[in-house]
């Protein structure tokens, strides 16, 4: 039995706003177009940025397959209790969720719930952050808010023998004891992949595609819109701007602007560029990379008469929408064909 569950250890609030700093740094520095916005957005009346949460992929490894000389087991239970996911498993080879979560759960951070997708054989945990004061004109990573934390992973036991063949092929024993490592590095533990296995996985998962060349590399950073002061302050004007300006958003689903059923959490996603990417066989082909979104998160109807000054963030919308996340999750789909401009 293996159990994540949460951590009371604490740890060095600097050191860990240090460790997010450098995945910050590394997701812009291999995204040119989400480095260009991210400026952008500080530019337009100084403003002072603020994270709403951090998206990361990782691929779940639970049972060995036949068809390469191993035992098969049965695939894991997964129950969720409150503040404790645990699993049932004969097997964990390490590089799913808990690879990442028990290092921020070691620094405070908390399960705040979690999101199933059948159909792409996915499914994620979103983590809040630990409880830290900031002064009210706290920003960024350096004295701002703590962003929450969204681990998704793969189960690469539901995908074709062929797919699981070319992921474990590169997957090796214990290698995600250094995911946080490989983030902040923007680093592949392991060895590149051909451009044939590349483009064999897209035809039947464009998630393991994508995590199995960019690897721990931050999936997506989400802005706090409502924590800004100035224009960006409000979603649509952030959608009309990007729109305006010439960027690509996201409208799988036929909606530029995501809104929960509830309608209290909004989310804008610009889609992802393509950069060039070398393979092991020496082709380099463009590939989608990492993208940026915008997420704002309104007052709670029990808060609408508390003073604006004193909104908090538990006065606001906590977690996160299924469907949301699901057309937001194909924001590096490499085709978009409902693309707008």
């Amino acid at each position: 039995m293996f159990i994540l569950c949460n951590q009371d250890q604490g740890g060095s609030e600097t050191f860990l706003r240090d460790v997010l700093e450098s995945i910050l740094k590394t997701y812009l520095r291999k995204n040119p177009m989400a480095k260009t916005v991210w400026e952008l957005v500080q530019s337009v009346d100084n403003e002072k940025i603020s994270y709403d949460h951090f998206f990361f992929r990782t691929f779940k490894v639970l049972t060995y397959n036949s068809r390469i000389g191993l035992t098969n087991f049965a695939h894991a239970r997964l129950c969720f209790k409150p503040n404790k996911l645990v699993f049932y498993t004969s097997k964990v080879d390490g590089y799913g969720i808990e690879s990442l979560s028990s290092f921020f759960m070691d620094y405070g951070y908390k399960i705040g719930g979690r999101l199933e997708f059948p159909k792409n054989k996915v499914q994620l945990v979103w983590l809040s952050p630990p409880d830290i004061h900031v002064s009210g004109d706290g920003h960024g990573l350096g004295n701002g808010p703590l962003p929450r934390l969204v681990i998704a992973e793969l189960l690469v036991d539901e995908l074709s023998l062929e797919s699981q063949e070319i992921i474990r092929k590169y997957l090796k024993p214990e290698g995600g004891k250094q995911a946080i490592l490989s983030s902040t590095l923007g680093s592949l533990i392991w060895e590149k992949p051909t451009s044939a296995e590349f483009n064999q996985l897209v035809k039947e998962s464009e998630y393991a595609a994508w995590a199995l060349i960019h690897g721990y590399t931050l999936n997506h950073l989400a802005v706090a819109v409502h924590r800004l002061k100035h224009r960006f302050s409000d979603i649509n004007y952030v959608q009309e701007y990007f729109q305006e300006n010439g960027f690509k958003l996201n409208k799988v689903g036929g909606d530029i602007l995501n809104e929960s059923e509830d309608g209290l959490l909004l989310q804008v996603t610009l889609a992802s560029e393509k950069v060039a990417i070398e393979f092991a066989d020496g082709v380099t082909e463009p590939i989608t990379a990492s993208y940026i979104e915008f997420v704002q998160r309104l007052v709670l109807p029990q808060f609408k008469d508390v003073p604006i000054d004193e909104i908090k963030e538990f006065h606001r919308r906590e977690g996160f929408e299924q469907a949301n996340a699901n057309r937001i999750m194909q924001s590096t789909l490499s085709q978009h064909k409902n693309e707008t401009n």
